[in-house]
């Protein structure tokens, strides 16, 4: 549904995009993450074309057509960093403008509004709108025509819990309808929470790609057991260390850093050695953690 060949942004002397390169698969939710000024919000634009290549192209669609076309953009519906509407008009008034923009049947308007919970907000003027409800009123115009494909950029960063909510159920039932998703975050939980798949951005190059899968084993190999023994000895510690070489004793505690696989075997030195396991504690590696290390590696 969306095809970028290297893929390259100039504006004057900066590079925004740098040689960018992916697809993405009907049906499949892709975040595109990394740091302010990394080329996400360029590289959204560009699949919802709102901006030209310098170099390079963009494709969207089914059967793929260059973005710019009329043809290709009414493939996607397409959610900006910062929405704004007429004050004057309802929330009401502005997804019905908006259906009939896009020659959507009038009777996904109320869905829309009741999707992203502004059934009670609908009848208000828009000036009277915090930014959360500005952005669900954003993402009840997004999702008001029934476009297979879904571009989003940094579709939670104003919400609050409700309206985070209420966005999960719109891409939930868009992911079950079949329909494709690309979008920005900063919200990690978001990544964690919708993607198939995540492309690292980092000074407008793509520095890592991950699906779902390999997130699991990397974030895996990252945990840890935390373990409170009958009593702490170097005996048990070197005895553990032949598993986990960079186990350690902090407080009473043996840190012991192992994935998932290797903790039963773990376990079984310990018991072998005599000791008595009186508390145990495992965390997963966490997804800002690794999320860290991959922008270090790629600065």
């Amino acid at each position: 549904m969306i095809r970028f060949r290297e893929f390259i942004k100039k504006y004057r002397a900066t590079c925004a995009v740098d040689g960018l390169s992916f697809d993405v698969e009907r049906g499949e939710a892709v975040a595109l993450l990394g740091p302010n000024g990394s080329g996400k919000t360029t590289t959204i634009k560009a699949a919802a074309g709102l901006i030209a290549p310098t170099s390079g192209d963009v494709s969207v669609g089914d059967p793929l057509r260059p973005a710019e076309l009329p043809e290709a953009r009414r493939a996607l519906s397409y959610l900006p960093q910062k929405v704004t509407f007429p004050d004057s008009l309802t929330g009401r008034e502005v997804v019905e403008f908006y259906a009939r923009l896009r020659q959507a049947d009038p009777v996904r308007v109320p869905d829309a509004l009741r999707l992203a919970s502004l059934n009670g907000a609908s009848s208000r003027a828009v000036s009277t709108y915090s930014g959360g409800m500005l952005q669900r009123l954003g993402l009840a115009v997004a999702t008001v025509a029934a476009a297979p494909l879904l571009l989003l950029d940094e579709p939670t960063a104003a919400l609050d819990p409700d309206g985070l909510c209420a966005f999960y159920g719109v891409v939930d039932r868009r992911r079950r309808e079949g329909h494709t998703l690309l979008f920005t975050s900063h919200q990690l939980g978001d990544v964690e929470r919708l993607a198939d798949r995540f492309l690292l951005l980092v000074a407008g190059k793509l520095t890592a790609a991950m699906d779902r899968a390999e997130l699991a084993d990397r974030l895996s190999a990252r945990g840890v057991m935390r373990l409170r023994l009958d009593r702490r000895s170097p005996a048990l510690l070197e005895a553990v260390r032949a598993l986990a070489p960079r186990s350690v004793w902090s407080g009473d505690e043996l840190i012991v850093p192992a994935p998932a696989a290797d903790r039963p075997r773990i376990l079984d030195v310990l018991r072998s050695a005599g000791a008595e396991i009186r508390g145990l504690v495992a965390e997963e590696g966490r997804l800002d953690d690794l999320y860290r290390e991959l922008i270090g590696a790629a600065a």
